[in-house]
């Protein structure tokens, strides 16, 4: 993913608007910022991850697992969940069997059928990766109060309800 560093000035925003006079100039000024606050953060949560030896993709399908009650789910299943297409989680899949932090299941009565399993080592990478995860989550979110917070996760919620406009 692209994202621009550096944001827009004030002059390049006047000049913006002087070409695209219907634009919301500010609109658009609030729009960047919150694209870069979150290309930051995914930034930072890559970096966290790669220090464990872990791309963003392949932890989120182990978070994934961790939340089944029996370790387990369809490749297609996690591909849902993780907003990905099959082709993607498949190779997301590969690369963990590979590191044996998951592995393929076939059906006994159904051999087309597939499930995914999060392996004892699966559990342990988790269980090295998740206390740097939840302490830098915390530290990140402090600089905000409990009202902020809340303010901010509704508002990000909004948008997310609102994402069809951008369509």
């Amino acid at each position: 993913m692209l994202i621009i560093k550096e944001l827009p000035t004030s002059e390049s925003l006047k000049k913006f608007s002087l070409r695209y006079p219907d634009a919301d100039i500010k609109a658009i000024w609030e729009f960047v910022n919150i694209l870069r606050a979150a290309s930051d953060i995914s930034d930072a949560l890559d970096k966290m991850l790669a220090q464990h030896g872990l791309l963003q993709g392949r932890w989120w399908v182990l978070v994934l697992l961790l939340r089944e009650d029996n370790l387990t789910s369809s490749p297609s299943e996690l591909a849902e969940k993780a907003g990905v297409t099959k082709a993607t989680m498949t190779g997301f899949i590969d690369g963990l069997e590979n590191e044996g932090l998951v592995s393929r299941l076939t059906d006994r009565k159904d051999r087309r059928k597939l499930k995914i399993k999060l392996t004892a080592a699966g559990l342990q990478k988790l269980d090295q990766v998740m206390p740097d995860y939840y302490t830098k989550v915390a530290a990140l979110l402090s600089i905000l109060s409990q009202e902020q917070r809340t303010a901010l996760v509704d508002n990000m919620q909004s948008l997310g309800a609102n994402i069809h406009t951008m369509k």
